[in-house]
């Protein structure tokens, strides 16, 4: 921190400068802007304690009076505190007869008992009898309206009084900082300085805090410098202020040169400063202050444990907070109920739910809070089944769940799935009228969305009355997760009409512009981030980069990409995965390494990217070299995706032998996935005795996939076993099987045109057939090998070539070449992997149209350039 000068220390601009100095006639516009509750409770705050003694006690003005014993017995029965009586022998003395004293001590009842309807009372009989309201009178009747939340009233008639006391400036500048009103408290401490009212320590500590609250630095720190020449540096109280004002404006290290230019630091300045760190999320080095602050033998108090509870819990430092609970237990703290709810929040945050059950059983009182913290414990641990019965048990104990209790069980659910259990919290907020609560209604879509149910997501999104930037995005990213880009793109269509999209709205919806393939799209967005200046916001810029992955533009994702100043994890594994989906292995091994130059440490995710990638490029020795790094080098034990891609390595290397082996060998059960990708092995590599062997377990796994059977009886028909491949097909015929309908997208003018095998309902379906017959026309005329066996039929060749050319990427290809301009690329997306037959009919389009082809199937992208492929039969 730079001291101001004390050289200079008149107020800067924003301090109105008054010439008016005398303090008889003031009159102090009041400001119209606020709106002050009508059930506003003011206490009189402790620093203003002695201020109370005095105005108590004070001799009232010099009168003669002609009932003193009236004036006694009304005092009287104030001192007892029985304002109902008091009022009533107010009400039966004729006002003459009571003194400006009797006044105060009814008032300040008044004050003490929020009893805002009495003092109103009071100050009317006053009016009315013409006493002058200045003093001590005008001060108390102040203190009533303030404190029984009448600060408007307060405000009138401490403009009629104020003088050159302090206290009551100080009364109230703290009012209207106690709700909130900074700006009026700055007002009153402008024009305290411009009246040259002499300031004190508590007007600095409190205009100190109004500084914090609105973030108003400079004006903070020439109240520093002010300070310093008044001789105000010394005082604990308003050093105190200074180091929270500080940390509340995130200036930590003026903070910490504050700290150490006092000398004498009292309990309550080292849990300001332990308390500002980890709010600065500093959590060690507030730990550090207080590891300091007890060798040096500083008497803590129960909120120093509060607080570097919340230091462990921020850090995860378990065994400090094990030794904080010791000293507390030694203190007697830990029979308090907020030290027993926050040791109890520690031991959860730390994950030591065992540590954090034994806290809560022993807890005498229990509050919402400790009911909460453990729920929120097992939450965090994935423990939705003990937060449920937790949760019951707590409604059995009579203790109602909060908004925070329940957003936190739906937590709990969306973390494990559990949709019934996310139900069952939805049934108790409706019952519990909660459900028009925001917070409640985000957190009930988010579990909705990350149970897969869409359906009710969406119709607690059309009851909310009001939506924010959360609700959106909440609705918008679970579509897209869900396999739903359409419904995400329109509920941000419909967003857009209502409010700004964030960084996470981007982030969400990007992801839904790649899985459509909607290259214009999303082209659309990223001029929109680059208008709002969004890309250097993580979330966006990576997922930027997977949108131009998956919509096929590699070279722009490699341009975005080499653009991010800070590339994290999560940049490279985007890029490292992109490069394994359009087959260009060696670019992914390279930035693989290149990350780990970096000092980014790879996780499980990236090493199935590598993986993949090392499979899609037949590169067989560096994907062995990849799998032992990751268990030797990085210590991560393998999962059956990383088994999968090892198998599908050596199947594609027609290693089939070894893969088996491999299976075989590994210490979990092999999915469907890893048989399926050695079956697929076997067709291409012509094993059929293997495949029937491997084909039995996928049977196993998945009897109802057809396409495992269409599979088996391709290689079948590889090898001309017609008789096989009959069996085969009556025996699917004798089952009931599910088959993914095959479809395909292209993307056109900013619109997603979807074809279907067999679906003669698009408008141009004519002259797709058309163009379709003239290519395989041509592909015969130059006879152009097609590898028709694959269509699964023994029938004649026109049969064969009526249902090959049916495949729904062959119309969405035909679709780009009659409504792309000529030279332009065709960007196919399919749902399924694309068969051998579309795959030569790519090929040949690229060769003779002169027009690059991107079809991305679900396995991969292939790149069609001059009648070649970038898979290269992989």
């Amino acid at each position: 921190m730079l001291l101001i000068s004390t050289a200079k220390t008149s107020p800067p601009s924003f301090f109105t400068s008054l010439n008016n100095k005398s303090h008889g006639n003031i009159s102090i516009k009041p400001q119209n802007s606020f709106f002050f509750s009508k059930n506003f409770n003011l206490l009189l705050p402790p620093l203003y304690s002695s201020y109370t003694t005095t105005l108590s006690v004070s001799s009232s003005p010099t009168k003669e009076y002609k009932n003193p014993n009236l004036n006694r017995k009304i005092n009287e029965l104030c001192e007892v505190g029985n304002l109902r009586k008091a009022i009533e022998l107010l009400d039966m003395t004729p006002k003459i007869e009571i003194e400006s004293s009797t006044y105060c001590s009814i008032l300040q009842l008044c004050a003490e008992f929020n009893s805002l309807k009495d003092g109103k009372r009071v100050h009317s009989i006053i009016s009315a009898s013409k006493i002058p309201i200045d003093g001590l009178l005008g001060t108390k009747l102040v203190f009533m309206y303030v404190n029984c939340g009448d600060i408007r009233e307060g405000r009138r008639v401490f403009d009629k009084v104020a003088n050159e006391k302090v206290f009551l400036w100080n009364f109230m500048l703290n009012g209207y900082a106690k709700i909130g009103a900074f700006e009026e408290s700055v007002y009153i401490f402008r024009k305290m300085l411009g009246l040259e009212i002499k300031v004190n320590s508590h007007t600095f500590s409190c205009v100190l805090k109004c500084f914090a609250a609105l973030g108003s630095v400079k004006e903070g720190e020439w109240v520093h410098g002010y300070l310093l020449k008044l001789g105000f540096g010394s005082y604990n109280a308003v050093v105190n202020s200074l180091i929270a004002f500080y940390f509340k404006v995130r200036k930590v290290r003026s903070a910490l040169k504050v700290f150490d230019e006092l000398t004498d630091r009292d309990v309550v300045t080292w849990n300001s400063m332990v308390s500002g760190l980890v709010d600065n999320d500093l959590p060690e080095e507030g730990i550090q202050i207080f590891i300091e602050m007890v060798v040096m033998g500083v008497g803590f108090d129960l909120t120093s444990m509060v607080i570097v509870l919340a230091a462990c819990a921020n850090c995860g430092n378990v065994l400090l907070g094990r030794a904080v609970h010791a000293l507390a237990i030694k203190a007697s703290f830990d029979r308090r109920l907020t030290f027993a709810n926050t040791l109890l929040d520690m031991y959860s945050k730390c994950g030591d739910l065992t540590d954090a059950t034994r806290v809560f059983k022993k807890m005498g009182e229990k509050s919402v809070v400790s009911w909460t913290s453990l729920i929120a414990g097992y939450a965090r641990e994935g423990l939705s089944g003990d937060a449920m019965e937790l949760f019951r048990e707590m409604e059995r104990e009579g203790v109602r769940p909060d908004i925070f209790t329940v957003t936190m069980l739906l937590h709990a659910c969306a973390c494990n799935e559990s949709l019934e259990n996310g139900r069952e919290v939805h049934n108790y907020i409706r019952r519990n009228n909660m459900q028009l609560d925001l917070y409640a209604c985000n957190a009930l879509m988010d579990m909705y969305a990350k149970c897969g149910s869409m359906e009710e997501a969406n119709a607690v999104f059309l009851e909310m009355p009001t939506k924010d930037i959360i609700s959106w995005n909440t609705m918008i990213g679970g579509y897209s997760k869900n396999g739903l880009p359409n419904e995400a793109l329109c509920h941000f269509i419909a967003m857009l009409q209502e409010r700004k999209p964030d960084n996470r709205t981007l982030a969400c919806i990007l992801p839904a512009c790649g899985s459509l393939a909607a290259l214009d799209r999303g082209r659309e967005i990223h001029g929109y981030i680059l208008r709002n200046g969004c890309f250097s916001d993580q979330h966006a810029a990576n997922a930027l980069v997977d949108m131009y992955v998956k919509c096929g533009a590699i070279a722009l994702a490699q341009l975005l990409f080499d653009r991010i100043a800070m590339k994290d994890l999560i940049s490279w594994t985007v890029m490292i995965a992109g490069y394994g989906m359009h087959g260009f292995g060696k670019e992914a091994i390279a930035a693989f390494q290149e990350m780990r130059q970096a000092g980014i440490e790879p996780d499980e995710i990236s090493f199935i990217s590598i993986l993949y990638a090392c499979s899609h490029s037949g590169l067989l020795d560096e994907g062995w070299k990849f799998f032992n790094i990751m268990q030797h080098e990085y210590n991560i034990k393998p999962e059956l995706e990383h088994y999968a891609c090892v198998v599908d390595l050596l199947a594609r290397s027609g290693k089939l032998a070894m893969a088996y082996k491999f299976i075989k060998s590994m210490p979990v059960k092999p999915n469907v996935t890893i048989w399926g990708s050695l079956l697929c092995g076997c067709r291409t590599h012509h094993n059929i005795k293997l495949a029937e062997k491997v084909a039995e377990h996928v049977f196993e796994l998945e009897p109802e996939n057809t396409g495992y059977y269409v599979l088996l009886a391709n290689i079948y028909s590889d090898a001309e076993k017609w008789e096989e491949v009959k069996k085969l097909r009556e025996r699917i015929g004798r089952q009931v099987l599910k088959k993914n309908p095959s479809c395909s997208w292209i993307e056109v003018k900013g619109k997603v045109n979807i074809f279907v095998a067999g679906d003669t309902s698009h408008p141009q379906t004519q002259k797709i057939e058309s163009l379709l017959r003239k290519l395989r026309s041509k592909m015969k005329e130059e006879d152009y090998f097609r590898k028709m066996r694959y269509a699964l039929l023994n029938e004649d060749t026109l049969e064969k070539e009526i249902a090959l050319c049916g495949h729904s990427e062959k119309l969405a290809m035909a679709f780009g070449i009659l409504n792309f301009p000529p030279g332009k690329a065709i960007r196919v997306t399919k749902n399924l992997r694309i068969c051998s037959d579309c795959h030569e009919t790519a090929k040949f389009i690229s060769k003779t149209q002169g027009r690059e082809v991107v079809l991305r199937d679900s396995n991969r992208f292939h790149h069609f350039k001059d009648g070649a492929c970038s898979c290269r039969g992989f």
